[in-house]
């Protein structure tokens, strides 16, 4: 796979689903082997990529591994962005890219809001989002750069 430089996609929601296995991320990520995260729910159970970023790290931690959340957050954004080969245009802030954006609020919950007062870092605050965000977490949703209703 490194030499031809495929991807592997690491559809976590649905390998558990289906029952198709645990992803070996380090052991591919170790080969040079180029890995994406996404949802399928063909065979899976959500399009939230918070949900599929926790159930990947769930899946990483049955095997001794672990999924960091600035991790997690890298492979859904500048990750997929590279793995499609459209580094430079998506998956990051940066002159000349596409800006299409989402804040969230790790607050968004009364659970999320009392983890988030022992939170003394950005990779606690992307944890908190990772493992207990949902759709609540969307405070605003930038199109294009511009606000979307």
């Amino acid at each position: 796979m490194r030499e031809v430089q495929a991807v592997a996609v690491f559809c976590p929601t649905s390998n558990l689903f289906i029952g198709s296995g645990l992803f070996n991320y380090e052991r591919l990520r170790a080969a040079g082997v180029r890995i994406a995260l996404a949802t399928d729910v063909g065979g899976g159970t959500s399009y939230s990529m918070l949900r599929t970023a926790a159930e990947a790290y769930k899946v990483m931690q049955l095997q001794g591994q672990n999924l960091a959340a600035l991790s997690a957050f890298d492979l859904m954004t500048r990750g997929n962005a590279a793995a499609l080969k459209l580094a430079g245009e998506i998956g990051a802030i940066a002159p000349g890219a596409y800006a299409d954006l989402v804040v969230l609020d790790a607050r968004a919950t009364p659970a999320m809001a009392h983890r988030m007062e022992v939170a003394r870092s950005l990779e606690d605050e992307l944890f908190v989002l990772t493992t207990l965000g949902d759709d609540r977490v969307v405070q605003q949703t930038y199109i294009g750069g511009k606000a979307a209703l």
